[in-house]
């Protein structure tokens, strides 16, 4: 598994050298972009707009800001790290929160930590500490070119990084605020059918079924096979609330007695 960024933990006076890990992996079937009538490739060139579109090998293609119509000033790699003091580097705690305080719309990419050899003994301190207490810690560092806020949270004897949205990344609630009167046994049969649905969160029995189906259909076209969606029951949004709710709970009770 590739590193994905080498730092350090720091709070009060403790520093703890760590590397971070992707969590998820890439998911998906991938695709490329085909001509259908030749079943060749389609590939994009990057060219140049002031020089007859020619093609722009990608070891010349640099990060270039725009501060006059047509001038720009140039960014390597290079100008970036050299931007990044120690502090930049290091994922300072600026204070630690109940695990419930963070709101899961802020979350954004999730990754493992794992301390560096010799940082294991303030690690375990800090993991056993923040687990014991049920607490979160709040953070900020630099990963690639963009500073990120950080949640810092321990599970199960693991250490999470996430990275967070700031609260000005966030756009407003496009709904107006309408006031609703609702019917008192619409509401009862609706918390009925809540409870009823209601179990035990396992992961591991939710499956990337629209994957499986592509998959599937990719064998299938491989072996000139017809590909066909399976028919399955209907929805009835023509049905009024009361009578929905009714139903829904007489197919549950019928799924459980099957």
């Amino acid at each position: 598994m590739a590193i994905s960024f080498k730092g350090a933990i720091s709070f009060g006076l403790i520093y703890i050298p760590v590397a971070l890990y992707n969590v998820v992996k890439g998911g998906g079937v991938s695709f490329h972009l085909v001509d259908k009538k030749t079943m060749s490739r389609v590939k994009y060139k990057k060219t140049c707009v002031d020089c007859d579109n020619q093609e722009v090998p990608q070891e010349d293609i640099v990060k270039g800001y725009e501060y006059e119509k047509g001038k720009y000033v140039i960014f390597t790699p290079a100008d970036f790290e050299k931007l990044k003091s120690k502090r930049d580097k290091t994922i300072v705690i600026k204070q630690f929160v109940n695990l419930s305080a963070i709101d899961s719309l802020y979350f954004d990419k999730a990754y493992y930590v794992v301390p560096e050899k010799g940082a294991e003994r303030a690690f375990s301190l800090l993991k056993a500490a923040m687990e014991k207490e049920k607490k979160c810690g709040v953070a900020k560092t630099v990963l690639g070119t963009k500073e990120k806020l950080i949640a810092l949270r321990v599970k199960s004897g693991i250490m999470y990084l996430n990275t967070l949205h700031f609260h000005e990344d966030m756009l407003a609630y496009p709904y107006p605020d309408v006031k609703t009167k609702l019917d008192k046994q619409e509401l009862n049969l609706a918390i009925t059918l809540l409870n009823t649905l209601t179990k035990p969160f396992e992961i591991s029995a939710f499956r990337d079924e629209y994957r499986e189906k592509i998959e599937q259909a990719i064998q299938a076209k491989i072996a000139g096979k017809t590909v066909y969606v399976k028919e399955e029951g209907d929805y009835h949004p023509a049905l009024d609330l009361m009578t929905a709710l009714e139903e829904s709970l007489k197919n549950i009770e019928s799924e459980a007695r099957a």
